[in-house]
């Protein structure tokens, strides 16, 4: 199945990544704990107490047996329950500051997690329409689900992982020093290396980890097309299940091949660091007995014991080290993609001092001065788009202007260009006599109701939709705003009235019923200006005709800009612009126009000739 930004084109981007470069990651991750400084500390001081309890252990041991085993003058029982009790009571703090310990990271971890997640939906939010039209929402999602998910466990227990182990293996370094040098060096000479070849291992796993997360992507976006309601139709409607499943399990097959790979990825490197690890003890008694047998001393049955207890002691902290640093270069990927998306910087934002709308009477004016927008180039070599070109008017507060044309004229693009969806190019677009760039977005947007061809309603009840516009809304308020739309009978008729849930982007209403409650959802804002955009083109005409109602009841006493493809349905519009390749070529009333027997008047033959041929003839 042939789709635009198809999987093979993000495999091959994905097959060519390359391991992340991140700069200030360590300020960065810094950032990112600075509110949780005080259970951190916490943390680090159980961390602290617990690695250096764990040293406490083979010291005991070493009494264990040189003074209460095997003392000169046979065993000394007291002694010997003196350090059994004492190495029972460090177990036993150990264990209850583990406990106490688990609960500060998890909290720490998740709480930064969850604060990643929020930041990064929060800086989505404020991203322009624009990035919206140019990024695949599986891919979106999956930077918020997979990538976010993906860190939550090193943001978990990085910091515990790497102070408690450090503590412990600079801990078991001394006692191993104190316990024997000779013996200290056998069991550490190879270590330098070991950190060597886990950088290579760890740089080719971020590599892989970036392919990973870009197959993941893949998936998400693939989940999202194919199984949204508007998939689902599209794919039985030309019987393409199949090609879709393919597809699914194309891209699941290699993310199952990078998965087993970064998991295999240095598995040969910890094994040779774990058997390194476990012959040490071997070594430690080779070089025990040549040191014995050239005359050592200082070098007792407790020592040998005490010395391997401990250097068994340091082989998992620091095969934890490894692990931990091992970890943070493969989830350096994950995180570049998160900042990558958190250092976005909005196209569209609030000019410095911007400004409330002003409750004056020229609230509602909407002007148009030599407005032109091109949208950008799709590569940087191209030159940018030109959409509209030299468009002025004028639609004064409580007056209704209508923009008709082909498909393609940028009938749609002047109605973004209000509420700053976008933002002109080339000269202003005024509102309430201010530019709309010296408006605070909010307030501007605030001002403004949409009524669009693609009604979009939340899978809600009809109540939790409408209140969208107006959360503290009374049931009566949202009662007289159904009412004014023409839809209070239909919701009324329902089993469950208002709290009749729609469905997927309302697909249990009818196309007419869709739009009308999202009119009630305008009338309950009750904005100074509406748009209309395409709102009836895709209905029937007995659908068109109620809902045309319900915009004439929206558009009472505001400011209304109406693109229309239906000439019938703005025959009554104070003003017609006639918009052609980016300009507007006629303006004027609906008999202007046709008098003028230009563009409009052959859109208006065209169209009651379409509507001719659709009537029934008599028989």
């Amino acid at each position: 199945m042939v789709r635009p930004h198809g999987g093979d084109a993000s495999a091959a981007r994905a097959e060519n990544a390359k391991a992340p470069q991140i700069p200030d990651f360590g300020r960065r991750l810094r950032e990112l704990f600075a509110p949780y400084r005080r259970p951190l500390a916490i943390t680090v001081s159980l961390v602290l107490i617990t690695a250096a309890l764990t040293v406490l252990p083979p010291l005991l041991t070493e009494q264990a047996f040189d003074q209460g085993l095997f003392p000169a003058g046979g065993p000394n029982l007291p002694r010997l329950a003196e350090i059994v009790g004492a190495m029972v009571l460090v177990w036993v703090v150990s264990q209850v500051l583990g406990v106490w310990q688990t609960w500060l990271t998890a909290n720490v971890g998740n709480g930064v997690t969850a604060s990643l997640r929020e930041r990064l939906f929060t800086r989505l939010q404020q991203m322009e329409l624009g990035f919206f039209t140019r990024t695949r929402t599986g891919v979106i999602q999956s930077r918020l689900a997979n990538d976010v998910g993906g860190v939550a466990n090193v943001l978990s227990n990085t910091v515990s992982s790497v102070v408690g182990n450090t503590v412990t293996v600079i801990a078991a370094f001394v006692a191993m020093l104190l316990l024997s040098p000779p013996l200290t060096l056998v069991a550490v000479i190879l270590l330098p290396l070991l950190a060597l070849v886990q950088r290579r291992v760890g740089q080719r796993r971020a590599r892989i980890a970036t392919k990973t997360q870009e197959s993941l992507s893949e998936l998400s976006a693939i989940t999202q097309e194919a199984l949204s309601v508007s998939g689902i139709l599209l794919a039985k409607s030309f019987t393409r299940q199949q090609q879709e499943t393919d597809r699914y399990a194309a891209e699941s097959d290699r993310q199952l091949r990078l998965q087993v790979r970064q998991e295999m990825t240095g598995q040969g490197f910890f094994a040779s660091v774990q058997v390194f690890l476990l012959i040490v003890p071997a070594l430690v008694y080779l070089a025990a007995g040549a040191l014995l047998a050239g005359g050592a001393t200082g070098i007792t049955a407790g020592t040998i014991v005490a010395f391997t207890t401990v250097q068994a002691r340091l082989t998992w902290p620091l095969m934890g080290l490894l692990r931990v640093a091992l970890d943070l270069q493969t989830s350096s990927a994950l995180f570049a993609r998160i900042f990558e998306y958190l250092d976005l910087k909005p196209a569209i934002t609030d000019a410095p001092g911007a400004r409330a709308v002003p409750q004056d009477e020229r609230l509602g004016r909407v002007e148009f001065e030599h407005v032109g927008f091109s949208y950008p180039a799709a590569r940087p070599e191209e030159e940018p788009v030109p959409i509209l070109r030299d468009v002025s008017f004028v639609a004064e507060p409580g007056r209704t202007v209508a923009l008709v044309g082909p498909s393609g004229a940028g009938k749609t693009t002047i109605g973004y260009l209000v509420p700053r969806l976008y933002d002109a190019t080339e000269g202003v677009v005024r509102f309430a006599g201010i530019d709309v760039k010296d408006l605070q977005q909010d307030a501007l947007r605030g001002a403004i109701g949409i009524v669009s061809q693609e009604t979009y309603l939340f899978h809600a009840t009809i109540r939790e939709n409408l209140r969208y516009a107006e959360p503290e809304a009374t049931d009566d308020e949202i009662e007289a705003a159904a009412r004014g739309a023409n839809i209070h009978g239909t919701i009324a008729g329902f089993p469950d009235g208002y709290d009749t849930v729609v469905g997927e982007r309302g697909y249990r209403l009818s196309g007419g019923e869709k739009q009308r409650v999202a009119i009630a959802r305008v009338l309950l804002k009750n904005p100074p200006v509406v748009m209309l955009d395409e709102a009836t083109s895709a209905l029937d005409s007995v659908s068109e005709r109620v809902v045309q109602q319900a915009l004439e009841a929206a558009s009472s006493g505001r400011t209304t800009i109406a693109i229309a493809h239906r000439l019938s349905t703005i025959v009554d519009a104070d003003e017609i612009l006639v918009l052609d390749q980016g300009r507007v070529v006629e303006r004027g009333t609906h008999q202007q126009l046709l008098r003028l027997d230009g563009l409009y008047a052959r859109l208006a033959a065209q169209q009651s000739a379409e509507r001719d041929a659709e009537e029934p003839q008599p028989a």
